[in-house]
């Protein structure tokens, strides 16, 4: 019941560069010591996506993925921030929130940065062009939102100049699909990346009975599974936050094996 997975890559939209399938992330940290720990392990792993925010623990989590860069090589790196989107009320304030992060983080650049949630005092399309002066100014190579939803999508996607929006971050799992419906479908017409978070609904996929019934049968862990399910197309990606090297391992290794087309029509229909 399982095949080999189709990379450990994902695309970057139509960037023609990829990234990992699994990036790491840095919401709610408790341990700074074990993130620290479980982000270089990920790195050398292959998870060498990691996502930030400036909204996680107000900078502290950018600081930390800071440490991690400099500790593991700013090469070896794909670098995810997200601004918050009262910075987008204009081109000063996003540079400024920018090269704000940029120092948190210890870099002359990040590698793609995400408006991290529409700011419904802004039509989109100012938000946008405020956002895209990053790109002017050099410090981020690419730019993409974050729980944006189709129409806001398709109006960001329309509303560029210079840049592509290359990646929508959103909440997707195989226990939360409403984004099948209609968001996911206008990304991949776009070949825009949807990059899934809480994608193991904090643990909850573990008691789903269904879930526990197909581990059992194909003897495979249900995080794997689980992942294997959001990732299972070359536009799509997943972030997921552990702190326990162990369980950090256990995730790598669901990028080994792939689910067959008639278990993913199974998952699809939970």
């Amino acid at each position: 019941m399982v095949e080999a997975v189709l990379s450990k890559r994902r695309s970057l939209g139509n960037t023609g560069e990829t990234i990992s399938a699994i990036a790491l992330g840095t919401w709610g940290i408790r341990n700074e010591n074990d993130a620290f720990t479980t982000l270089v392990k990920g790195v050398e792993l292959g998870l060498n996506t990691i996502d930030t925010a400036e909204m996680y623990g107000s900078g502290r989590a950018e600081e930390l993925v800071g440490r991690v860069v400099k500790h593991v090589g700013r090469d070896s790196v794909f670098l995810i921030t997200k601004m918050l989107p009262d910075r987008l009320k204009s081109r000063y304030d996003v540079l400024k929130h920018g090269r704000a992060a940029l120092r948190r983080l210890g870099v002359d650049e990040v590698d793609l940065y995400l408006i991290h949630w529409p700011n419904p005092t802004l039509s989109i399309q100012e938000q946008v062009k405020n956002f895209e002066s990053l790109i002017d100014e050099g410090l981020t190579r690419y730019i993409g939102v974050s729980n944006f939803d189709e129409s806001e999508l398709v109006e960001a996607i329309n509303s560029t100049k210079k840049a592509d929006i290359v990646l929508n971050q959103v909440h997707y799992s195989v226990l939360r699909k409403e984004i099948e419906e209609a968001l996911l479908p206008t990304a991949l017409k776009h070949h825009v990346t949807i990059q899934a978070y809480t994608p193991l609904e904090r643990g909850e996929v573990l008691r789903h009975p269904k879930l526990v019934e197909i581990s059992t049968r194909i003897n495979k862990p249900v995080v794997q599974i689980a992942l294997n399910y959001v990732i299972r197309e070359p536009y799509l990606a997943a972030v997921v936050k552990t702190e326990n090297v162990k369980h950090l391992e256990e995730i790598a290794q669901t990028l080994e094996w792939g689910l067959t087309p008639d278990l993913i029509e199974v998952l699809r229909k939970l």
